[in-house]
């Protein structure tokens, strides 16, 4: 039982961990990808080549997403012009309006997209709700947080990555 319990907080506090104190292993290269964003814009993984990209999937029914986004809110707003993108991809299979509706009452001002199956697919299956991805400048992930990703660690990663201007560009 206890062996059982030291590998559960393992597997889940072990990205946490990694993110916060950047001891995590260096992950593979992210894939590519177009996201589609609510306003009609296509935003391609290409075109972020140099910079820091927080990629989250999640839902409007889930509520570790909904304790998350204010974090992921001020993490845009606070590195906006900073080579820092966050990318949020919509996992609800309802109907658009609704999920505007959700942002809009949130003040969700990062882009968003509905997530498809092959970008699903592509980024290695989402294992659980939310799940996120920090890509370093060379597009390569090096964190990655399955459920609730806790500010501070999610703030310290980001931020090593961008005081680092050289780290990772290819």
């Amino acid at each position: 039982m206890t062996a059982g319990l030291l590998v559960f907080v393992a597997v889940r506090l072990g990205p946490q961990l990694g993110a916060l104190t950047g001891l995590a292993p260096e992950g593979p290269r992210a894939p590519s990808y177009a996201l589609v964003t609510l306003d009609g814009d296509t935003i391609h993984s290409a075109d972020l080549s140099g910079k820091v990209v927080v990629v989250n999937f999640w839902a409007t029914w889930c509520i570790p997403c909904r304790l998350e986004m204010p974090s992921l809110e001020k993490l845009h707003e606070r590195h906006h012009g900073e080579d820092l993108v966050v990318l949020g991809f919509d996992t609800d299979v309802g109907n658009e309006s609704g999920v505007r509706r959700f942002l809009a009452e949130r003040g969700v001002t990062y882009p968003v997209g509905r997530a498809t199956a092959r970008q699903r697919a592509a980024f290695g299956g989402i294992p659980g709700i939310p799940t996120t991805f920090i890509v370093d400048r060379s597009g390569v992930i090096r964190h990655k947080v399955v459920g609730y990703f806790a500010p501070p660690a999610l703030e310290a990663a980001v931020s090593r990555l961008l005081d680092d201007p050289a780290a990772g560009v290819p």
